[in-house]
């Protein structure tokens, strides 16, 4: 429907599309907290223009310290409240009442937008932007609204004015729509109902808690690189170019690389406004160390506020410590399956902590998964859904590899471009069919980012 009529009005109307429909897109999902999502962009819209106004440098600093954090209020109050108060009254019983608040949907990642062009204005890396709606259809736009990736300003702000769908493009992004569809629906949402399934046994044995582990792993990257593919496909449809946010992380060879081929909108974020700043990796060995531990502190605690989110984060800071000191050269000369495999496990081990509920759990769940908890090798509904369960989990793990992309290339290669085009729309229907068709008898499965 906003494409019928984003296409149908002239191209000064455009933008004007664009913003309400983003707007009524947030407001029927979280009508209650539009004022926040609203207040925070025109805060740092202010926050930049008067940065850009000031000429003194302590007044410029000053501005951005403010700016930054009024636009962190939100974040800090209703993500992570109940957190420090929970802890404080552990250990000072009862001397503070919980505030109970629910969270923004999406409140991680337009905050973390909003913060970028606050402290790139203040850099001079992009130039400010004048046009209050312009710049709130830039933190409103619904695509990747609610659960990124993060886009920065400077990527989007010339196609903000200036932009052209062309049919390659548009026809490039469809197919990215659907195929994120796809990830979403037909791999990640049955991947989700295998976890469901292991979980509502009741039982555990140390393969039923590699199977968990296993399955959210996949599942979580079908959810959340799906959903990204649908924000860039949709962008792509109203002729915006959003960065890549996910590059087959589970071939990684490392941790170093992993975190070069995960979430890379948030880490590319983290890199470039806190540790940099913080001085990078031109500093002395103990520095950098501190630099790392800051960084996937914060990187832990952006995803969650709970301990076991800090312990994921903490987790991947000491891999990369050690990878740092000298074990990364170790791992680039194995051979590649090694440090694949490698590299796999403890991400699978990080994803343990990743989903548990707390840190106690996510404590057991691991000492079980290495037969410290006296549980049985295996159980019988652990087989019995791993074998109902087979088709899929392979399916997974072939999608997770660039390996039909490399057979679709193959043909191409042997100038059979027509054969690869009606191979590729031919997939394209089956996914949308299958999709929808899953999507209308099947139960909400929400995406596992809403809640960051």
């Amino acid at each position: 429907m906003v494409l019928v009529v984003y296409y149908a009005v002239p191209r000064r109307l455009k933008n004007a599309v664009l913003l309400i429909a983003s707007l009524v897109f947030y407001i029927w999902g979280e009508p209650r907290f539009a004022i926040i999502m609203v207040s925070t962009a025109m805060t740092g819209y202010l926050a930049g223009l008067l940065i850009d106004c000031l000429k003194n440098a302590k007044g410029r600093r000053a501005t951005l310290i403010v700016g930054l954090a009024l636009c962190l209020t939100p974040l800090l109050l209703f993500k992570y409240g109940d957190f420090f108060i929970n802890n404080v009254n552990t250990v000072f019983p009862g001397a503070l009442s919980p505030l109970n608040l629910v969270l923004p949907i999406g409140v991680s990642f337009y905050t973390f937008q909003i913060l970028s062009y606050v402290v790139d204005v203040y850099r001079k890396q992009v130039e400010t932007e004048r046009n209050p709606f312009y710049f709130l259809m830039y933190v409103s736009f619904f695509p990747q609204l609610i659960a990124g990736p993060i886009v920065r300003f400077q990527t989007i702000q010339e196609e903000i004015r200036y932009r052209h769908v062309t049919p390659e493009l548009f026809a490039s992004g469809i197919t990215r729509f659907v195929i994120g569809l796809g990830k979403k629906v037909l791999i990640a949402n049955n991947l989700a109902g295998l976890g469901a399934n292991l979980a509502a046994t009741g039982t555990r044995s140390v393969i039923s808690l590699w199977m968990i582990a296993f399955t959210f792993t996949l599942q979580i990257y079908f959810d959340f690189s799906g959903y990204s593919d649908m924000a860039i496909g949709l962008g792509r449809m109203f002729g915006f170019h959003f960065l890549e946010n996910f590059n087959y992380p589970y071939l990684s060879r490392s941790v170093s690389d992993f975190w070069r081929r995960w979430h890379m909108s948030l880490g590319s974020w983290f890199r470039d406004y806190v540790y940099i700043p913080m001085g990078g990796s031109r500093v002395s060995g103990p520095k950098i160390i501190l630099n790392l531990f800051v960084v996937w502190l914060l990187t832990g605690f952006w995803h969650g506020a709970s301990w076991n989110f800090i312990a994921w984060g903490l987790f991947y800071f000491v891999l990369l410590a050690i990878e740092r000191a000298g074990f990364g050269r170790v791992l680039s000369k194995l051979p590649s399956a090694v440090s694949i495999i490698y590299t796999f496990l403890l991400v699978n081990l990080g994803f343990v902590l990743f989903n548990a509920s707390s840190l106690g759990e996510a404590i057991f769940n691991l000492k079980g998964m290495f037969g410290f908890q006296a549980l049985p090798a295996t159980d019988l509904m652990a087989v019995y859904y791993g074998k109902s369960y087979a088709l899929i989990l392979l399916i997974a793990c072939v999608a997770a590899t660039p390996l039909p992309k490399w057979l679709l290339g193959k043909i191409k290669a042997v100038k059979a471009d027509f054969v690869a085009d009606l191979v590729t729309v031919f997939g394209l229907v089956l996914i949308l069919v299958l999709a929808t068709g899953s999507l209308i008898d099947g139960s909400f499965n929400p995406f596992l980012y809403f809640r960051f």
